[in-house]
């Protein structure tokens, strides 16, 4: 089963969706901010990061940038931004950042659910996609 990682610094909403990805049979990691976020990313290589942007140590927006500038291997990693900032504003900037998706707070966890499950079908696809060339290649 994937693993996804978890970071939110806000406990209650953490667990709440720990719990929700776990009942879907999701292995689950946790960070309560940035900086611990991507130790867990550089040490499991989770199969996607559900982050929150404003935390202390590094927000999410500078997480990004530093996986997605600093360790290209992981840039096939979908990263989704799960955040309180819910103006259009801050969704499209959000975006821009390099998010693969951007959901709001209050947590819709149907709408959680479905977007993880597409981003890893999709990754899914990617990776069958690159095995397939490299069958043909030979």
């Amino acid at each position: 089963m994937p693993t996804i990682l978890c970071i939110e610094d806000e406990l209650l909403v953490r667990e709440d969706i720990v719990e929700e990805l776990e009942d879907s049979g999701y292995d689950v990691l946790v960070a309560d901010d940035g900086a611990k976020g991507l130790e867990m990313i550089l040490g499991h290589k989770p199969d996607l990061v559900i982050c929150d942007i404003t935390m202390p140590q590094m927000d999410g927006f500078q997480l990004l940038q530093e996986i997605r500038g600093k360790y290209k291997l992981m840039a096939d990693m979908p990263f989704i931004f799960l955040s309180a900032l819910a103006d259009e504003e801050h969704v499209i900037d959000g975006l821009k950042e390099g998010a693969d998706n951007y959901l709001t707070k209050p947590v819709d966890f149907d709408m959680l659910k479905a977007t993880v499950e597409s981003s890893l079908r999709q990754i899914a696809r990617i990776k069958y996609k690159n095995e397939d060339i490299c069958v043909l290649d030979i």
